[in-house]
């Protein structure tokens, strides 16, 4: 063996592929095997995302609906059980405020939280958040603890 008859491991080169547009004699010359005119045989056409032949798209035959109200106020829910499984853990012991969630990762620095009133909470707890549920509210001062609107 030696440079000049190196060639691939047998099976390794699968290259079938007919050379397009190299001449009359190729057979595939001409047209390079993109038929005659129209937007496919032209170089540099890509179909736009959607397109469907001049067909008015999908996305413009279905009607737009829905609202976005810009003025929505955003809420992280913490729920009672939530809490009650914090003060099971020893987490918290007689205050819940900011902070706490927080460092819990329960909500974000900048978000706003609301206590719901899902599950039941047995501890007393002086309870800090921006919004409460009627339902939390009385849940928590039925348990003793105090509710805090900040």
């Amino acid at each position: 063996m030696n440079l000049s008859n190196l060639q691939p491991a047998e099976g390794s080169v699968h290259n079938q592929n007919k050379r397009l547009g190299r001449g009359e004699g190729s057979g595939k010359g001409g047209t390079a095997a993109r038929g005659h005119k129209g937007a496919k045989s032209r170089s540099g056409y890509s179909k736009k995302i959607g397109f469907e032949g001049g067909q008015m798209p999908l996305q413009r035959r279905v009607p737009k609906f829905g609202f976005k109200n810009i003025n929505r106020v955003e809420y992280q829910g913490v729920n009672l059980d939530t809490i009650q499984s914090l003060v099971d853990n020893g987490l918290i012991t007689d205050t819940l405020d900011l902070s706490v969630i927080i460092d819990n990762r329960l909500a974000t620095k900048n978000s706003l939280v609301k206590i719901l009133g899902r599950g039941e909470l047995k501890a007393k707890l002086k309870v800090s958040a921006h919004k409460f549920t009627a339902t939390a509210k009385a849940a928590i001062e039925a348990a003793g603890g105090e509710v805090v609107t900040l």
